[in-house]
């Protein structure tokens, strides 16, 4: 019987493995098995000259990426874990798995908690529409990053390595898993047990929606691989958009979009009136449902996100236009 336990203890063997090449050639055959599924069976019919377009300047931009990185000697996280994978605060686990398992859970959190704040700060944004920018959301789109956006991602990574004293092996793993799982989950797919799927971890048919080109819309779902951040922290959107990309005219060559993000945003306001207007009706919305079952404590968030999910789903009929629609969303959870 396999001793999974006793796998995780010899790290020797592990790297002898898990080498750069091998984790090279999953994620580039797996980039192809996700291409070829998208070909198939695909969620949305692009047109092949839009799709082209997209594949060239995502794959570009990747390879500009990627040698300036290399000239800025950042893309180090591997060495860096060599040096300080003894002395962080993983080492307070005797556990090799549970470190494993931790260090995947905080480093998931961690996107999580970044792509959030990208999405909030002007500074951070106009580096990550870039992004958001492909209105033809496919495999590829997983790597339509700006190089800032990339650099303060590795900072960032490296902070937490050092912090937590992540090894090499699981640096290897936890890079190879979270990048599997942004293409799969930006693949221009859909299959029969999404839903259930998606009760876990981020699926195409959810981060859809954070690709919207509305911003109350794209300001949910967050997830990088599982889905629990977006439940507990009150940001998961169950519901698809109309348009995907960004407002307004934006370059689609590769070079264009690095130059885009160093473009001015357009002024925008942090709260938009539609988007008070929604919380508005949201709290309403959360109210009545937590009055229905007498106010008992510890349903709140679930309160909110139903009341979001009624709520956004009303309006995307096209109610929200209506003088009634705030007094039918009070009605709709009453009845």
């Amino acid at each position: 019987m396999l001793d999974v336990t006793a796998l995780f203890e010899t790290p020797v063997q592990w790297s002898k493995v898990l080498t750069g090449e091998l984790a090279a050639f999953v994620l580039l055959a797996s980039f192809a098995l996700l291409s070829s599924l998208e070909f198939i069976f695909p969620r949305d019919l692009w047109s092949k000259t839009n799709l082209r377009q997209s594949y060239k300047a995502n794959i570009s931009l990747f390879c500009f990426n990627s040698t300036t990185m290399s000239l800025l000697s950042v893309s180090s996280l591997f060495i860096l874990a060599g040096h300080y994978s003894q002395h962080g605060l993983l080492r307070y686990l005797d556990n090799p798995v549970w470190q494993g398992i931790l260090a995947f859970i905080l480093l998931d959190l961690l996107l999580y908690l970044w792509h959030r704040v990208c999405h909030h700060f002007d500074c951070l944004w106009i580096f990550h529409r870039v992004h958001h920018n492909d209105p033809y959301l496919n495999v590829s789109t997983a790597f339509r990053v700006h190089v800032v956006e990339l650099l303060l991602t590795n900072v960032l990574k490296a902070l937490y390595i050092v912090l937590m004293g992540v090894d090499q092996v699981m640096v290897l793993v936890n890079e190879v898993l979270t990048t599997l799982f942004v293409m799969f989950h930006h693949s221009n797919i859909t299959f029969k047990a999404e839903k259930k799927l998606g009760q876990f971890i981020i699926v195409p048919s959810q981060h859809r929606i954070h690709h919207s080109v509305a911003r109350h819309e794209h300001d949910s779902n967050y997830g990088a691989i599982l889905t629990l951040w977006d439940r507990l922290l009150a940001s998961m959107t169950d519901t698809q958009p109309a348009a995907i990309g960004i407002d307004g005219p934006s370059p689609q060559g590769a070079f264009g979009l690095v130059k885009f993000g160093f473009a001015r945003a357009r002024t925008q306001p942090k709260r938009a009136a539609l988007e008070v207007s929604l919380d508005a009706m949201i709290a309403e919305a959360a109210y009545y449902k937590a009055e229905k079952r007498g106010f008992n404590p510890g349903y709140e968030v679930l309160d909110w996100l139903e009341a979001k999910r009624e709520v956004i789903k009303q309006m995307s009929s096209g109610d929200n236009h209506k003088p009634e629609a705030k007094k039918r969303s009070r009605l709709m959870v009453l009845n």
